[in-house]
């Protein structure tokens, strides 16, 4: 696992809060604890994630986002290397490589945005 390296281009306190969301949505899957979930997503939540390709497929409201990341974390014999979360205002970009079970990796980056304090907002694309 490599150390998350958090970067604010903005420097104010929307972006603080921004970084520390996703510090916190980081945790989830470093952690495999997807306990704080609950209180990091917005009811209208949306997202769009990597699977099934070439599109992914979208996930809208809180129940559904925060019931496909809860699969995603506890996945078991899986793992996220974090590479860079970037920060600016409301929006952050989070790279990363998954490792799965059966050891063969992918390399994505999730677009996120936040407002009032809750992920609304989450693309996930990955390297092809």
């Amino acid at each position: 696992m490599k150390q998350e390296l958090i970067m604010d281009a903005a420097g104010n306190d929307l972006s603080r809060q921004t970084a520390e969301i996703m510090h916190r949505f980081n945790d989830v899957f470093q952690l495999h604890d997807p306990s704080a979930l609950a209180e990091l997503v917005a009811q209208d939540c949306v997202i769009e994630n990597t699977v099934p390709a070439p599109d992914g497929a979208r996930h809208a409201g809180k129940e559904a986002c925060v019931a496909l990341w809860s699969a995603i974390a506890t996945q078991p014999g899986t793992r996220f290397d974090l590479e860079e979360t970037f920060v600016a205002g409301e929006r952050a970009t989070i790279r990363w490589r998954y490792f799965m079970a059966d050891g063969n990796s992918i390399r994505g980056v999730n677009l996120m945005r936040v407002a009032d304090g809750l992920i609304v907002e989450a693309m996930g694309y990955v390297k092809g």
